[in-house]
């Protein structure tokens, strides 16, 4: 189970084992985790320390790929390194090839069409639920929905 408590537990291993890239990384998800939860006002659900995580993981691998495109591979190489840190704390994420099975039931049993594919997201986002990248649930919806 993912808790405040298990990655400052991470981060006290890792100033320990001196290893600097991973120390920067929880801290920042620590900060983050602890201004939402002021924020919130409330202590926060795995739900919701997972959607952080997830969030946090989108953001460097989309930063990564600005400064791929911009010539900058060092700098897209510790964003991406960052990413692999964070997504340890992620449950296994489903395989294309099982997604494509949840979008073709999903789309025999409502008989959707092309133009039904926010409705058919929903559901498909529904069953995955955290285990399932948003983009890949849209990219295997869209070649089921063609």
């Amino acid at each position: 189970m993912l808790s405040l408590s298990q990655i400052e537990t991470d981060l006290v291993a890792a100033i320990k084992s001196k290893q600097q890239a991973l120390v920067e990384t929880l801290r920042g998800l620590k900060t983050r985790i602890q201004n939402e939860q002021i924020a919130k006002m409330k202590e926060l659900a795995e739900a919701d320390i997972v959607a952080l995580v997830k969030s946090e993981v989108k953001r460097r691998k989309e930063a990564a790929e600005t400064y791929v495109s911009g010539g900058r591979a060092e700098l897209a190489e510790k964003e991406l390194m960052e990413a692999g840190f964070l997504e340890k704390y992620l449950p296994p994420q489903m395989s294309e090839s099982q997604i494509a099975e949840m979008a073709e039931k999903i789309i025999a049993e409502k008989g959707f069409t092309a133009a039904d594919f926010g409705k058919a997201m929903g559901q498909l986002k529904a069953q995955a639920g955290q285990n399932a990248d948003g983009s890949l649930l849209a990219k295997v919806l869209k070649e089921q929905l063609k």
